[in-house]
Order: C-alpha cells, then structure tokens, then sequence
C-alpha cells in the first residue's frame, strides 16, 4: 500500500514561511500604485538580474517559454530555418522553434552530463542552420567552449536555454551570459521562482535587447506604432516584485543544492546500481534537480512512491520521438544517448531545505531496492 509522502520532490513552504513578511511588503507595494503591467518593479528585477548574470541587459517576459521565442524571433529565425538543439530537454526548447515554421535538427548528448554533445551539433549543422539552442539541463551547463568556438567558426549564434541554471557558472562565466542571447524560466519550481509564470532574457547584444523588448509588446516602439509583428510576452509587476526578493536569497540557496547534492553522492558512494551526477571541471552547477542513473528505473520510481519519496521522470519520451514531431522523420535509435536517458534517469528530492535525515531516508530506501533487502 503507498504511504503518505515522507519526502516531497520539493517542498516549498519552508521557502515561503521564512520569507513570506518580505514577500507581503514587496507584493504590497505593487498593490498600493496599482500599476501591475511591466514598470519599475519589472526594470528593478531586470537591472538586477543582469548583474547577477554579468550582461549588459535582461529583458522580462511572461515565460521561460516566452524568452524562448522571442530570443529566436530577435535573431531573425523564420519559415524553412533549421535551429540545432537536444531531444532531452523540456517540449518548449523545441516547440519555441517549430512555432516560428522552422525546423528542429536535433544532436545527441553527453551520457554523462546528459548535456548536447559538442560534436554532435558539429555534425548537424548545413548552410540553413539560424542558430543552435544550448540547454543547461538539471541546473548544470553544457560544454561552451567547443560549443561558441563551432558558432563563432560557422556564423551560427548560440542560445542558452538557461530555464533550469540561474546562478549555475562555466569555467567562471555565468549561465546565461556566454551566447547571443540566454533565456531564464521564474515557473514556482524554479531554483528562482516566481508566484506564477515569468521569464527573462540576457545578452550583451544592445541591438538585440532594443528588439527584444519590442517584440514583447506586440511589435510596438510606440503605442498603436508596430514595426513587427510581436506577441503580448510582458513579465507583471507582482511577480518582478516577488522574484526581486527571493533573488538576494538565490545565491545561499544554490549553495545549499550543492551541499545536499554532495550529501547523495557520498550517500550513494558504495551503491554501483546508482549513477550520481557528475560535477564537471570548471563547471559549479544549481541542481535545479538531482537526477540518477539507474536500470529498472519504473521499478524502482514505483517502489519510491510506495515508500513516501517523492520523484519523477525527466524526460520519459525524447522529443524527437514525440507524436507531435513525427512529421520530422526521427525514428528511434537516432539519438541513442538521448534515448538511454529517457529510459534511465530519475530525480530525487532536492532543495535548499532538505534534511540530512530525509536524504538518508531516501538513499536508504534505494540502496535497499537494488540489494534486495527491502
């Protein structure tokens, strides 16, 4: 019989109860002016992000899906283009550049780091090629070296879909800041979250920012004045004001991810049947989630839920396998990697407030699955 739930997948009242006068003033404040679309609370939370990230500018918007598209549309990607990107990712990567009438062309990953492989897009990309999405997948960044060398050698821009890596860092840059362009995701889940939707894009690129930012109100330099055919992507005052708060918070947060993730690895050291996660060189990840790597993995995600632990499957279906995507011709056995992951990963509990004991809990329970002693 499944139990009731001992350890959430994340829990975020403890966030919340600690914050929450913080949160009331800042969400007051807005109320108080009653102006609730874009602003100076929106422009405060975007000059802050942007030195959080270390660009020149970030521009809000209503999604991490959102930041997405209008990163694409920026860049000038239309009907016939092919954009480079990874099936193991979540569906917004992909569908951000099929709802433009442009064609995904997807590269395999790192088994390791579950990140696009380098060489991968090397061997993708054709004369039609508009840019490459790079996704920093779990809070942990993708090889960017090889990655920006092959762009800047091809004319290709690089996105950084960086939805599950605020704060995350390569060899000393931030996430976000290394592309053209990085797209951030403030979905509640998110190592900065938001009360709702939100999003924020990043760059260096003045010109870009100045399109961005026009393109996320319907085209519009000036009201009733449209020099494009943009979308309504406009972050609210509310939510600036709330992920404004949380963010002065963000950096302690990410550190104690990092901390209760290397409390699973040393818990699962004398586990073979557990695959943990790699910290690469240079590389200081935000484990937006902690994902394994194990065989019999529905099994064991079964057996999980029946012990109170929360977890879940990113991603159980590449997208290159997706019904939505079949008319792109992939079949299974394209993108092996891709497709092993699917088969495999599971993610465990993990946020700033997790107890030692919760995770020992956790690990106990699977290292009792895998030995046969529970």
């Amino acid at each position: 019989m499944k139990q009731s739930v001992k350890v959430k997948l994340l829990d975020l009242v403890p966030q919340y109860e600690r914050i929450k006068d913080e949160i009331f003033e800042a969400i007051g404040g807005v109320l108080s002016t009653q102006q609730f679309i874009l602003g100076s609370p929106v422009e405060t939370l975007e000059g802050r992000i942007a030195d959080f990230c270390r660009v020149e500018h970030a521009v809000g918007c209503a999604s991490g899906s959102d930041a997405l598209l209008l990163a694409l549309m920026a860049l000038g990607v239309r009907e016939g283009d092919e954009v480079i990107t990874t099936p193991y990712t979540f569906f917004s990567t992909v569908s951000s550049i099929t709802r433009l009438g442009a064609r995904p062309v997807f590269a395999d990953i790192d088994p390791a780091t579950f990140n696009i492989d380098p060489a991968s897009i090397r061997d993708s990309i054709t004369a039609r090629t508009k840019a490459v999405i790079v996704v920093h997948l779990f809070g942990q960044t993708a090889d960017m070296d090889p990655i920006l060398a092959l762009g800047g050698e091809r004319g290709v821009p690089v996105i950084e879909d960086a939805c599950q890596a605020i704060g995350a860092s390569y060899k000393g840059r931030s996430a976000g800041s290394m592309g053209s362009v990085g797209c951030f995701s403030f979905f509640p889940s998110k190592n900065l979250g938001g009360y709702g939707d939100g999003g924020m894009i990043t760059t260096d690129d003045v010109r870009l920012a100045q399109n961005i930012r026009i393109l996320r109100v319907h085209g519009s330099r000036e009201r009733y004045f449209h020099d494009f055919v943009g979308i309504n992507s406009r972050l609210d005052a509310i939510q600036a004001a709330v992920l404004t708060v949380k963010l002065g918070y963000l950096e302690e947060w990410n550190e104690l991810r990092r901390e209760r993730a290397a409390y699973y690895h040393e818990l699962f050291s004398e586990v073979p049947e557990v695959t943990v996660p790699p910290v690469t060189e240079g590389n200081v990840p935000v484990f937006n989630q902690y994902v394994i790597r194990i065989q019999r993995r529905n099994e064991c995600k079964a057996f999980c839920i029946e012990n109170g632990i929360g977890c879940e499957i990113y991603y159980p279906v590449p997208l290159h396998l997706q019904k939505c995507f079949s008319s792109l011709g992939y079949r299974e056995g394209d993108f092996p990697e891709a497709e092993r992951a699917s088969r495999e990963t599971l993610a465990l509990p993990i946020y700033p407030e997790l107890e030692k004991g919760q995770q020992e809990y956790v690990a106990e329970r699977i290292t009792g699955f895998f030995q046969g002693r529970l």
